[in-house]
C-alpha cells in the first residue's frame, strides 16, 4: 500500500514536473519580432547583412597560405580587418572558419594543417578584438582539394574560407 502510494504520487510530481506553457507564443505581443513578419527583416538589420553582402573587402570569403604554411600573408591583413570589425560591430553575428589544404601529404597532416589555417585567421580576429564566442574553426584538411592539380596550380586548395551562420 505504502509503495502504490509513493509511486502514484512520484507519477503525479512528474506529470506536473512536465507540463509547461509555451512563452513568446504567436499570439503574445512580446514575441512580434520572433514570430512576426518582421522577424525576418529585424534579424536582417541586427546582423548587417546587406553590409556584409554588398562591401567588397566582406564579399571576399578566403585567406590562401603558402605550401606547407598557416602564417596569414600580408595582403589578407585589409580583408581580415574588414571582416573584424563586422563582427565587432554585429555581436550576434557568428562566424565559421574552414580550414583546407591541397591533396599532398597525409590525411592526418592535412587535417592538422587546415586546423592551423582556420585557428590562424581566428587568432588574427581575436587580436583585433572580436569575441571568441563569434567565431568557430574547423578542418576539412584535403576533402575538397582539387586532386587534378600539380603542384603549383593547387594554391586555391590551400586556403580557410570565412562563412557566417546566417548564410
Amino acid at each position: 500500500m505504502k509503495k502504490s502510494l509513493l509511486l502514484l504520487s512520484l507519477v503525479a510530481i512528474l506529470g506536473a514536473g512536465c507540463s509547461s506553457t509555451p512563452l513568446d507564443a504567436p499570439g503574445d505581443p512580446s514575441a512580434s519580432n520572433y514570430y512576426g513578419s518582421d522577424s525576418a527583416a529585424a534579424t536582417a538589420e541586427a546582423l548587417g547583412l546587406e553590409e556584409l553582402r554588398g562591401n567588397q573587402l566582406l564579399s571576399q570569403r578566403s585567406v590562401f597560405f603558402d605550401f606547407n604554411k598557416y602564417d596569414i600573408r600580408p595582403e589578407f591583413q585589409d580583408l581580415i580587418g574588414a571582416h573584424a570589425q563586422y563582427l565587432n560591430n554585429h555581436e550576434p553575428a557568428r562566424m565559421i572558419i574552414k580550414g583546407n589544404a591541397d591533396y599532398r601529404g597525409s590525411h592526418e597532416y592535412n587535417l592538422s594543417l587546415g586546423q592551423k589555417r582556420s585557428v590562424a585567421v581566428k587568432e588574427a580576429l581575436n587580436a583585433l578584438g572580436v569575441n571568441d564566442s563569434q567565431i568557430e574553426t574547423i578542418s576539412y584538411g584535403e576533402e575538397y582539394a582539387n586532386q587534378e592539380c600539380q603542384a603549383d596550380e593547387c594554391g586555391q586548395d590551400r586556403r580557410a574560407d570565412i562563412t557566417y551562420e546566417v548564410e
